[in-house]
């Protein structure tokens, strides 16, 4: 992975047309913009356009071309939802309404480091996840 290592904890609010501010150290990763995506458990997921053809050649490369149904509902499932966004002059993205919508994010959320990647989540969702790792951990002790 080259780049930048996302990690980390950060509060912000989503205003009335649906903008959110991406961390100040952050944003040199987005300047030739970024991809959204809703993830698997409830947050938005946010990639730069590098680590988003990285993660789509993960997830799609190594069917060399393949068609069979499995391979079309993956590309579906992880392309379809898919929407690019970029940068304005104050470090800001527009979150498109069905993406806020879906993940049900509104006025405050929280951006979190995964490494390669952002999440963008609703407070409550993520103290939700955070009780899931948790508990996880304990069971892993």
């Amino acid at each position: 992975m080259a780049g930048v290592f996302f990690f980390g904890t950060f509060e912000h609010s989503i205003d009335e047309r649906g903008r959110v501010a991406i961390p100040a150290r952050y944003r040199s990763a987005f300047v030739d913009g970024g991809v959204l995506r809703p993830g698997p458990d409830g947050a938005v997921e946010m990639y730069s356009q590098e680590t988003f053809d990285e993660e789509v050649q993960r997830r799609l490369g190594s069917e060399d071309g393949n068609r069979s149904v499995t391979a079309r509902r993956i590309r579906r499932g992880f392309l379809s939802d898919a929407y690019a966004v970029e940068l304005d002059k104050q470090g800001r993205i527009l979150i498109p309404p069905q993406v806020r919508a879906e993940s049900g994010i509104n006025g405050k959320v929280l951006i979190i480091g995964c490494g390669d990647y952002l999440e963008i989540w609703h407070p409550e969702r993520w103290a939700g996840e955070r009780e899931a790792l948790e508990q996880s951990a304990e069971g892993d002790a």
